[in-house]
């Protein structure tokens, strides 16, 4: 979101509405995510054939321009397809509003800071959209809905909406289409991607993982499938993983529905069949998430090798000789951060097995402060000095200075927004916002220990070793956070995890890496064959890389039950 919106706020060159820009040239600058156009334009063809209905969050912060491009794909493939596309997820206007009558202090949702005291100025902002706009764009005969910010979920929920014709009030059939769109929204990770499981799937076609299908029907029943033939598994293991991926608590916010996740549980059906449980409703909040983005500066970095004996000595020598070359401007930097990334085997079998990478990391408030005369070159030029074997990278890209955009969340009522939808055929039209919503604790529940305490002793002798031997995980983030949700599969081992682990024992197992954020429990909520519990902490921006975006891949969403009194397609794609 940061990358679109800085890319859109100072594009540096204008692609026209008509011209497809090259995805793989970094001046395209285009506030989209080009990767979709490449992915969708072969498969438009199929999608007229079969009546495939498309609803895609990849307008970035662009949208408009990106229903522009599908359009003329379609024309130019002399294909009948109707297009339709949402906004009203740009809000700065709003924002500052509200902000100039004093209407809000736009705390942020994980510092407590107040936007007042934010050392920087918002370029953009922009909230989550739920899902009904994309019901309503499907219902004036769209085949496919192009969006920008709505939830990542919010296009499973629109097409079950759609085409179940479910209203506001069934809550129950809606928590759990947004919980389905929850674990397919990251495409393979549900099938065995990104799975701390992953070494059992490597005579199951690890090397060709399938893309997931939620199967929904009418009542709000859920199954997670993926296609036929291809490699990974959908199994309770692999849905846990997913679950607990950016999961603040049991409470999982949309603007169309609560999800409570406190008795979720996991079902095997059959191979690669999972069905989902024990998903509870409650209204949506009266507020949606706020993303602003504003410019932070730039930031530029060097790699140094070192191989062989006495790394750390090494590391020593070129951090010294570094900080005094650069002495005569780091006085402008914001930060300056030496890494030592990975080790050095006792008896290296070779060279390469030997070798440590030296991170020079380096941010400023201007570009000139990171100019190669005041960063690259100043480093560079100490290779005769060096170690025993000096080496820097030779792909000097990373040297040069590029920016950087700093990213603040807060909450804006729906009231606010003006989610607007416009159709194939008619004039735009704006959703209503929910009528029935319910204000939530500011902070999701929390225990530094979990309860009922269990004693460590009562399980015997100890051995020493990983955590994962016995304990899947898995992390995420969302905006100035980042959680982890530890997760085993037999209750004994559920017993001594929820022992184990505490908010003392995680600052512990982070070592050197905890720097004194918060960090916080939540309570634990229990899946059949598997027993979960989650951590969060403040995550420091510091260091972020977001220069780079996640190229976006084809989702299936298919609806086990015909929609009623209408024909057409069952098959959703969710690219």
């Amino acid at each position: 979101m940061t990358v679109a919106a800085g890319r859109k706020t100072d594009r540096a060159v204008s692609t026209g509405h008509g011209n497809r820009p090259d995805f793989l040239s970094p001046a395209a600058g285009v506030a989209y995510e080009p990767t979709f156009v490449e992915a969708l334009e072969p498969a438009l063809p199929n999608i007229a054939k079969y009546g495939i209905k498309v609803a895609v969050n990849a307008g970035g912060s662009d949208t408009k321009l990106l229903y522009g491009i599908v359009r003329k794909l379609i024309s130019e493939k002399g294909l009948k397809l109707n297009v339709a596309w949402i906004e009203g997820d740009e809000v700065l206007e709003a924002l500052k509003e509200a902000r100039a009558s004093k209407k809000s202090e736009f705390e942020n949702i994980c510092t407590g800071e107040v936007l007042d005291d934010w050392k920087f100025e918002p370029i953009y902002a922009q909230c989550y959209l739920g899902g009904l706009g994309i019901a309503a764009a499907f219902e004036k005969g769209a085949d496919i809905v192009l969006c920008g910010r709505v939830s990542d979920a919010s296009p499973v929920i629109g097409a079950a909406y759609w085409w179940h014709r479910w209203t506001r009030s069934d809550l129950h059939q809606l928590a759990n289409a947004f919980v389905a769109g929850h674990l397919i929204e990251c495409s393979n990770y549900v099938c065995g991607g990104n799975y701390t499981g992953f070494k059992s799937l490597e005579d199951r076609g690890w090397d060709n993982i399938g893309y997931p299908i939620a199967e929904i029907s009418s009542e709000g029943r859920v199954i997670i499938t993926k296609q036929r033939g291809s490699g990974g598994e959908v199994s309770v293991g692999t849905c846990s993983s997913q679950l607990l991926y950016e999961i603040q608590g049991p409470w999982y916010y949309n603007s169309d529905v609560t999800a409570v996740l406190d008795d979720l549980w996991f079902e095997q059906l059959s191979t690669d069949r999972v069905a989902l449980h024990g998903v509870k409703s409650s209204p949506p909040p009266p507020t949606t998430k706020v993303g602003i983005t504003a410019k932070g500066g730039y930031q530029a970095e060097m790699h140094w090798f070192l191989v062989g004996l006495d790394v750390p000595s090494k590391a020593r020598m070129l951090e010294a000789q570094i900080r005094r070359a650069l002495k005569p401007y780091s006085h402008r930097f914001s930060v300056l951060k030496f890494t030592l990334n990975g080790s050095s085997p006792e008896d290296p079998q070779d060279q390469n097995s030997a070798t440590v990478d030296f991170r020079v990391f380096a941010q400023a408030p201007q570009e000139e402060d990171l100019s190669p005369l005041k960063f690259f070159r100043p480093i560079a030029d100490l290779i005769m000095q060096g170690y025993p074997g000096a080496t820097f990278h030779l792909d000097f890209r990373q040297a040069l200075p590029k920016p950087i955009f700093e990213y603040y969340v807060t909450l804006l009522p729906q009231s606010s927004v003006h989610h607007t939808v416009h159709p194939p055929i008619g004039a735009p039209f704006e959703i209503p916002q929910p009528t029935e919503t319910k204000a939530y604790p500011t902070q999701q529940p929390t225990q530094p220990i979990t309860n009922p305490a269990v004693t460590m002793s009562s399980f015997g002798p100890m051995t020493r070793g990983p955590l994962g031997w016995v304990v899947h995980a898995r992390s995420g983030d969302k905006g100035s956070n980042a959680n982890v949700g530890f997760w085993v599969r037999h209750r004994d081992e559920w017993d001594w995890l929820r022992g184990l682990l505490s908010v003392q024992k995680v600052q512990e197992l982070l070592g050197a890496e905890y720097k004194g954020k918060q960090i916080v429990s939540s309570p634990s909520f229990s899946c059949l064959l598997t027993y979960a519990t989650r951590f969060q902490s403040g995550k420091d921006n510091t260091d972020d890389n977001a220069g780079s975006l996640r190229a976006s891949k084809p989702i299936r969403c298919a609806f086990s039950t015909p929609r009623p009194s209408r024909q057409g397609s069952q098959l959703f794609e969710h690219i």
